[in-house]
């Protein structure tokens, strides 16, 4: 479980990214940070893996304050997906994938071995492990970087918009192959996007930010479509339009 207590983030230019989020990520739910730009929602995310220090606030992971962590550990013990995918271009695929594991005492040998099993688990022929990802597509890139950040087998899964680069149909293939994969794996993913459509999919409750890092309402997808907070609510999601994508 994931918890941020009264958590803030205001830069010395006196912009304030993230203004006293309370918020819970419960055990093997997804929770979607939902916003526009400027709402705060990747300062937010980097929270929790303390590449964004709050100003204010707490972060705490199971009840305790990840301050008390060592940053480079808790980095290591947490997977992260960024929207670029993040591969490193001068190693091979399984390398990629193998990052983790290997920077934490297991064999490269057997790292590469479980990142083939990795590849497959994600939706990608094992043979593309010897590839470099230059020569991968768009939707591949970003099952590799799923696969690293499942790689040294994390509770937590921290998505930074994962799918925004990617063309509408791959963008529905990953989004199906998620919410496959968190079926099978139960993680706790705090997933970014500015995607109404994408967060309702993919989301047990949804935290939808205003600009500033307001939090405007917290709820699952069906509450938030038929009993929206405000008016800034309804109007960023249409509350009025139908949505097959409810859960």
């Amino acid at each position: 479980m994931i918890e941020f207590d009264a958590v803030s983030k205001v830069y010395p230019d006196g912009t304030t990214a993230v203004s006293e989020v309370t918020l819970t990520v419960p055990s093997h739910k997804t929770v979607v940070l939902l916003g526009s730009s400027g709402s705060g929602k990747t300062t937010l995310l980097r929270m929790v893996n303390r590449m964004v220090e709050p100003t204010s606030g707490r972060v705490l992971i199971d009840g305790a304050d990840i301050r008390d962590r060592n940053a480079v550990h808790l980095r290591r013990s947490i997977g992260y997906v960024m929207q670029s995918g993040g591969l490193l271009p001068h190693r091979t695929v399984t390398d990629n994938v193998a990052t983790v594991p290997v920077l934490n005492g297991t064999s490269r040998r057997s790292a590469r071995k479980e990142a083939a099993g990795l590849l497959e688990r994600v939706g990608l022929d094992p043979a593309l492990g010897k590839r470099y990802p230059h020569q991968l597509s768009g939707g591949q890139q970003q099952r590799v970087g799923v696969a690293r950040a499942l790689a040294g087998d994390p509770n937590i899964l921290l998505m930074d918009e994962p799918f925004g680069a990617v063309d509408p149909v791959v963008r529905r293939d990953l989004q199906d192959e998620l919410l496959r994969l968190q079926s099978q794996l139960g993680k706790t993913i705090v997933f970014v996007t500015h995607d109404v459509d994408e967060a309702f999919l993919l989301a047990d409750t949804v935290a939808l930010l205003k600009p500033g890092g307001v939090l405007a309402q917290v709820g699952t997808p069906t509450e938030i479509v038929e009993h929206p907070a405000d008016d800034f609510v309804a109007e960023f999601i249409d509350a009025g339009r139908p949505r097959s994508v409810l859960r």
